[in-house]
């Protein structure tokens, strides 16, 4: 049974949006206002009508940022990738990583069981929260997890305008 929330969209219960994932449907109804104007119906495709070439973008990596008295710091979680395969840079207060994670050639596999882990390019753009110092910056990749440590820039905390 669906439920209205304060702005009178429609919620799904638990047991509806467990029976959207797990049902026997070969389509899922598509909830969300920003559907495509050639899909009235609001139907999403099954898995196997989705255009394979649509379904090959790079990975988004998961990221943590935070601050300290000193420093703006961002980490990833990068376990399996090699440091010539990290391209780190910053733009305009906005760091970017992008890289490839390599599952190695598995030639022989005939059928796969279970494939949950993302193998190929990611990347991740990421507008700093704070000014920093684009000249004092370290990278460093460790036990599978990419630091990046930022200088902050001071600021004073009330600067006088004089108005003429």
């Amino acid at each position: 049974m669906a439920r209205r929330n304060r702005d009178d969209d429609l919620l799904l219960e638990e047991d509806e949006l467990t029976a959207a994932f797990l049902g026997d449907d070969d389509a899922v109804p598509v909830t969300d206002d920003t559907q495509a104007v050639d899909n009235p119906a609001g139907v999403m495709p099954a898995a196997e009508e989705w255009d394979e070439e649509e379904a090959v973008l790079p990975g988004q990596l998961a990221v943590d940022v935070y601050e300290t008295k000193e420093k703006l710091v961002v980490k990833a979680r990068t376990a399996g990738v090699n440091k010539s395969d990290l391209d780190v840079s910053i733009a305009d207060n906005t760091l970017s990583i992008h890289g490839t994670l390599s599952a190695g050639t598995e030639d022989d596999v005939e059928n796969y069981f279970v494939q949950e882990c993302y193998w190929g390019e990611f990347s991740r753009s990421i507008a700093l929260p704070v000014p920093v110092k684009e000249e004092d910056i370290e990278a460093v990749l460790k036990d599978g997890v990419l630091t990046i440590s930022f200088a902050k820039v001071k600021q004073d905390t009330v600067k006088k305008i004089q108005v003429i």
